[in-house]
């Protein structure tokens, strides 16, 4: 097995003055220039990060024969990784954000008790912090671990950060990541901070983004994409059965108006939505993790003016067009754009 080469820059900091230099930053490639799609995820069976491979968007083949292309214990400080997300910056840099948090540490003999922490006073899951990682070929990485209860006051008593995103804010020109939040054991929300570009410390404290009128319900599992001069948030409301839904904003940290016009079909509580754009086409694919069903699958829906929404079904669904060769059981993705040599480079690393 090829190994990732990760080189630590922070180690359960979460507010620094710490720089890296990087002199491999080169421009971003325009869409012109991509054939070939990355999806990151994680897995239950081992907590780490998996990725794989389509050039048509439709099927899609894992890296490494689904072996984890990062394994968990060598970067996150709970031994185990989730909710990871990939994306492609200015500088033409990946991003790639991911969930401190292994959710059967006590079963793997990683740890004595459930939780990290006690489960009645910090809830299901519960986790202090984030991975952030920097690469320009995929391969080669950098690393930084944020603990949020480093920033004091209230952050002593967090009890979840999960389900990081990463976006880049064209006015404030800054990578900004957006996550879940819990305080205690209370009610999730959303919060975002902005990075320094070389990704490895928060240039800002967090702020809250996003919640449930007078927090009543979670909200989790933030998505934002830019479509026609608006944001466009998805995230999963735990009002109800938890589902998906869709708001707007004219800037990229809000002030979100919620609309009812997004619809996909699934019935069954569903989660971690993730919308990306077909090379060459106007057309985008909301993706969801499909968590009721067993193994977990992904459900897709089509849209192409985020009024309509297609469902087109999960993968390896009769009629659907959505395929896998050599995976399963996958969790909570993200898919980003690749060029064909990058897709190809990738390949060639992993599938040897």
């Amino acid at each position: 097995m090829k190994k990732l080469f990760v080189t630590a820059l922070i180690a359960a900091l979460a507010y620094s003055g710490a720089t890296a230099a990087d002199g491999n930053k080169r421009k971003r490639v325009d869409e012109s220039k991509m054939g070939a799609y990355l999806m990151v995820y994680h897995k239950d069976a081992d907590h780490g990060l998996h990725m794989a491979v389509s050039y048509d968007g439709y099927k899609w083949s894992a890296l490494n024969n689904d072996k984890a292309v990062i394994a968990s214990d060598t970067i996150a400080e709970q031994h185990g990784i989730r909710d990871p997300h990939i994306f492609r910056g200015p500088d033409g840099g990946f991003y790639l954000a991911m969930t401190d948090l292994h959710v059967f540490g006590k079963r793997d003999g990683i740890r004595d008790t459930e939780w990290e922490r006690d489960g009645k006073k910090y809830g299901w899951g519960n986790n202090r912090g984030l991975v952030l990682m920097k690469s320009f070929d995929l391969i080669n990485w950098t690393r930084t671990n944020l603990d949020f209860t480093y920033l004091g006051g209230k952050w002593n008593d967090v009890g979840c950060v999960w389900a990081p995103e990463v976006c880049y804010d064209d006015k404030a020109k800054k990578i900004m990541v957006h996550f879940t939040v819990r305080f205690g054991a209370g009610k999730e929300s959303i919060y975002y901070i902005y990075t320094n570009d070389d990704f490895t410390r928060m240039d800002t404290k967090p702020v809250e983004m996003f919640s449930a009128p007078d927090h009543k319900y979670s909200v989790i599992d933030s998505d934002i994409i830019k479509y026609k001069g608006k944001y466009h948030l998805f995230y999963v409301s735990h009002e109800h059965t938890a589902t998906p839904v869709h708001a707007t904003a004219k800037k990229i940290t809000g002030p979100y108006a919620i609309d009812t016009l997004y619809q996909d079909g699934e019935k069954r509580g569903h989660e971690a939505p993730n919308c990306w754009k077909r090379i060459g086409e106007e057309k985008y694919i909301v993706m969801f993790d499909n968590y009721r069903t067993n193994p977990h699958n992904f459900g897709f829906v089509e849209t192409v003016d985020f009024k309509t929404y297609k469902p087109i079904g999960y993968f390896d669904q009769k009629g659907s067009p959505m395929t896998r060769t050599n995976f399963s059981a996958q969790k909570h993705g993200a898919v980003i754009w690749l060029t064909k040599d990058e897709a190809l480079a990738l390949e060639q690393h992993w599938n040897k």
